[in-house]
């Protein structure tokens, strides 16, 4: 479907184009047909209600349409068959644009400007080659943000990821200020040539990206024969993640990467090519199809201008990363959860849709998982989400069984367990919180005995 025009609110359609897609209106707005009906919802949100009526060649469609999505990463639901789809009271928003930003300080006092009053909290990040964001909040105030920042050119075209945070604020506080490095990279990225896109990996549609997977890891589906020459190229499925990120979740036949934190990602770099543990070395860089995939997008858009340079031709990345691929494809060719980068830690593929996650059935445990091994003992796991060592000064974050979490105390080993700060064992799928309110548990609980 093909959207004529917007104006005030109204989103103007063909007259019998079934409905498709909507817009985010106001409490005011309206949807009209070029046939003269016109629709009236009750705007809620993250959920649109229909009290009014469609075209009679449009019912069907009608009855058939339960989710809604944009191209800007948005999702709303509605409720066409009677049925209830919920809003979520708290969302986590991620986002990212690689676009020249003459003063990023004075783009930051905007964005401080109209955040006054809002309960944001989250990341931030801008600087001359962007932004770069990931915050939660009350949906009234995450979305107007959003809807906001879209006002600006440079911005209205955005992806936006949205995904439900049923405990409330993901993040502690706002941070939004100035980063030298939209990621943390070795060395810092302000050199690459990010704001040409050329100079970047070629961006998929997960739709693609899931043709492409299914072509290779599966050459005996049928649709796919016809197409040899996809077959007999040769290609290289590349998780530019860290390591513990791919133990909970990660493309079927992507190897493990062996990096702990993507500030020291060095795929492709070694000049020898003899490195075990890259699995971009010795590879044909003319004619070897690179397929990089990272959690929303920005690792892979960043390491693959750096491979660019490395003289990597042929580059292609998931565009708008894992959680666009879940939320638009499900966990076809995925395996396990997504590591996220906030209080929730992870979440399994039925968080992206949001009639699971309303209901509370965005379960963290997978009876399908066979890859995923305790860090301590070794055991098969089905709990796909990480806790961190009870030891402080260690803060580890592990894959672990629940014999070995009530043996070591929540400590990823024996010596941790003789630490000097030592946090309680957290049961569920809690989060440490800061050192001092454990301490000041400890100091007057010894004062009352």
């Amino acid at each position: 479907m093909k959207i004529a025009r917007v104006r005030d609110g109204a989103v103007l359609l063909g007259a019998h184009t079934p409905l498709k897609a909507l817009y985010s209106f106001r409490d005011s707005g309206f949807l009209q047909l070029r046939n003269g009906a016109s629709l009236h919802p009750r705007i809620s949100p993250l959920t649109v209600r229909f009290k009014s009526f469609f075209h009679e060649q449009s019912k069907v469609e009608e009855k058939k349409m339960k989710k809604c999505d944009f191209s800007c990463g948005f999702s709303f639901y509605s409720d066409f068959d009677g049925g209830k789809a919920s809003d979520w009271d708290f969302v986590v928003v991620n986002f990212y644009r690689f676009v020249y930003i003459k003063d990023p300080e004075e783009e930051i006092s905007k964005h401080l400007s109209f955040l006054q009053g809002r309960d944001i909290h989250g990341r931030v990040y801008v600087n001359e080659q962007g932004i770069n964001a990931q915050y939660s909040g009350p949906s009234k105030d995450a979305l107007s943000y959003v809807e906001w920042l879209k006002q600006d050119r440079r911005f209205s075209d955005i992806l936006v990821q949205i995904s439900p945070a049923l405990s409330g604020h993901a993040f502690p506080r706002l941070k939004l200020q100035y980063k030298p490095s939209l990621v943390q990279l070795e060395g810092g990225i302000s050199h690459l040539p990010l704001l040409d896109p050329a100079m970047r990996a070629t961006p998929l549609a997960p739709s693609e990206w899931r043709k492409r997977l299914e072509a290779v890891n599966n050459v005996e589906k049928t649709s796919f024969r016809a197409d040899r020459s996809d077959l007999n190229r040769k290609l290289l499925l590349l998780d530019v993640r860290n390591g513990y990120e791919w133990d909970v979740g990660h493309f079927q036949g992507a190897p493990r990467p062996d990096v702990d934190c993507f500030r020291s990602t060095s795929f492709g770099l070694s000049e020898s090519g003899l490195t075990a543990s890259d699995p971009l070395a010795g590879i044909d860089k003319e004619h070897t199809d690179v397929l990089m995939y990272c959690t929303g997008g920005i690792r892979c858009d960043v390491y693959s201008a750096i491979l660019r340079q490395k003289g990597f031709q042929n580059l292609y990345t998931l565009k708008g990363g894992v959680s666009n691929y879940l939320e638009s494809e499900g966990p076809v060719e995925w395996v396990g959860n997504l590591f996220v980068f906030d209080s929730r830690l992870s979440l399994p593929p039925a968080a992206y849709k949001s009639e699971a996650a309303a209901e509370g059935e965005a379960e963290l445990v997978s009876e399908n998982s066979t890859f995923a091994r305790c860090y301590i003992c070794g055991s098969q796991i089905h709990e796909l989400r990480h806790r961190n060592c009870a030891n402080l000064d260690c803060n580890l974050l592990f894959l672990s069984c629940s014999n070995c979490v009530k043996e070591l105390r929540g400590c990823c080993c024996s010596d941790c367990t003789y630490a000097p700060r030592i946090r309680p064992v957290l049961p569920g799928h809690q989060r440490y919180q800061k050192w001092h309110i454990y301490r000041d548990a400890e100091v007057q609980s010894q004062s009352v005995i």
